[in-house]
């Protein structure tokens, strides 16, 4: 009995060659629309599919393959006589192979000025229907969905006649997922449409980027998906222009490097980053000053790290960077000679690119944290904070100098592990006391790498001072202004002791925790 395929793709690479060594083995086609033009002008013979149903495309070409004479030759049972019989006595013909690609929803949501009505007729019905019948019978039905496959299959046909139930079984798993992550667009985009913020199910889907060589250490497995709809401000989207392969924790590291620069937007800014944490932040009129502040924060722990700018890289901040140790250095451009620089006998060293103007609209994406036996989903902590809505709780006002530094710090607090501490000036990080069982002990880490360096500084706390020996320990060290979010029942305390040393003490109402 000859056997038949059935062609249908909206991604028609690679089809025609395929359809014509299905004929060379005596394999029928039954084809349509687009699909059948492209195999028939190649000359390769098919057999339209109103001839299998015995009815005409319709309604706009909604429907066409949705019939018994399609699924029922898809889904009979080849070890069943009763199957087989019910085919016979309806005129149904047995199909052994489908290969469906389906409408590019993915690519029409993409489409800046695309419509609400665009959206919805490129939600393909058929294609998803036949793919499943397909594999559902995949102990005797041949179900190929990415033309990446078409060699194997080929291949097994000509050796064999016939595919293995292996490979059949490996397909049908690999539609499975791609119809699933089919529907996953399809349900966020509605659910988008529709204001569902909290949705009984969450449905969302990501794409292999890189299969990784292991995880945080060396016996975790590990790999990097993107999503389905990148974020053009992410490291998943990012152009790598020198370097090795980025690794499990370099990604890590490089992603809370990008979203400390975020709010910093108004001047040339340098953070440097180390273990999650910013180990030194500088500002400045021009990028190669703001390096110098960054670098000069803590000249310890930026071996090694992680360097985020926000302005094009030149020359002179290049010649900085390449004379240490750095893992990845991210920016919008570099200019030709500091690429050169930085590139010249550091062919590891990784060098990306980023889209600086994307940043806003990386913003609303949702964080997800994974826990054994569940998914934890959380707004990132983006909020616009206003200074003109902080409260000075202290008997001392801070000064303009201060104020400038308490607005600095507080920025630059937001992405310290808790229990986080920092210490700067207006322009610079000088201590970073993060991730604690206790805020004191972060306090003294901070004014201790701070040291000889205070003048003008000022203390962040990422929440508020649980008991007033943590200002008590600040006030020892020289340090005249603190901000914090308040909130403690003991704040009154804090306050009290902040007029006792003559502080000025800022309470901003929002916390800005990090686990």
């Amino acid at each position: 009995m000859t056997k038949r395929a059935l062609i249908s793709v909206s991604d028609k690479a690679g089809i025609v060659e395929f359809a014509q060594e299905l004929k060379k083995l005596g394999w029928d086609i039954i084809s349509t629309g687009g699909t059948k033009v492209a195999l028939d002008k190649a000359g390769v013979d098919t057999i339209a599919i109103d001839d299998v149903t015995g009815f005409p495309e319709m309604m706009d070409g909604r429907v066409k393959t949705l019939h018994p004479n399609i699924h029922g030759g898809l889904l009979a049972r080849r070890d069943l006589d009763s199957h087989l019989q019910a085919a016979k006595d309806n005129h149904i013909e047995l199909i052994d192979l489908v290969v469906v690609n389906l409408y590019p929803f993915k690519e029409t949501i993409l489409k800046p000025d695309v419509t609400y009505a665009d959206a919805v007729e490129n939600i393909d019905i058929g294609g998803p229907s036949m793919l499943r019948s397909a594999a559902k019978n995949h102990a005797s039905v041949t179900v190929v969905v990415d033309p990446a496959d078409y060699a194997v299959v080929l291949d097994e046909l000509s050796a064999n006649g016939e595919t293995s139930f292996e490979t059949r079984q490996r397909l049908a798993a690999k539609v499975f997922r791609h119809t699933a992550a089919y529907d996953a667009l399809i349900a966020e985009y509605f659910t988008k449409q529709v204001g569902e913020t909290k949705p009984e199910k969450l449905t969302i889907t990501y794409d292999l980027k890189q299969p990784m060589r292991y995880g945080e250490n060396p016996q975790q497995d590990a790999d990097f998906y993107q999503k389905a709809l990148p974020t053009d401000y992410s490291i998943a989207s990012a152009k790598q222009l020198n370097g090795k392969e980025l690794s499990f924790n370099n990604i890590r590291d490089a992603d809370a490097a990008i979203r400390i620069i975020r709010d910093f937007k108004d001047r040339p800014t340098v953070v440097a980053l180390k273990h999650m944490n910013p180990c030194g932040i500088g500002q400045a009129d021009d990028i190669e000053t703001a390096w110098d502040y960054a670098y000069e924060s803590d000249p310890v722990s930026i071996f090694g790290g992680i360097i985020v700018l926000n302005r094009e890289v030149d020359a002179a901040t290049a010649k900085k960077m390449h004379a240490i140790f750095l893992e990845i250095i991210i920016a919008p451009s570099y200019s030709e000679e500091a690429l050169e620089i930085l590139t010249t006998k550091k062919k590891n060293m990784r060098i990306l690119q980023l889209p600086f103007d994307a940043q806003e609209a990386s913003q609303v994406e949702k964080e997800y944290t994974g826990v054994v036996g569940g998914l934890l989903v959380q707004n990132q902590d983006v909020i616009e904070e206003n200074p003109a809505d902080w409260k000075v709780v202290t008997k001392r006002q801070p000064t303009d100098q201060e104020k400038a530094a308490l607005e600095f710090a507080w920025k630059s607090i937001k992405y310290v592990k808790s229990n986080g501490i920092i210490v700067t000036n207006d322009h610079m990080t000088l201590g970073v006391g993060p991730g604690q069982t206790n805020r004191v002990a972060s306090v003294r880490i901070a004014l201790d790498q701070a040291k000889d360096r205070l003048d003008g500084a000022v203390l962040a706390s990422d929440a508020f001072f649980p008991f007033a020996d943590n200002v008590e320990e600040i006030a020892a060290a020289g340090v005249k202004a603190i901000i914090q979010p308040g909130g403690s029942v003991r704040d009154q305390e804090s306050i009290d002791m902040a007029d006792k040393y003559g502080i000025a003490m800022v309470f901003t109402g929002v916390r800005h925790f990090r686990h």
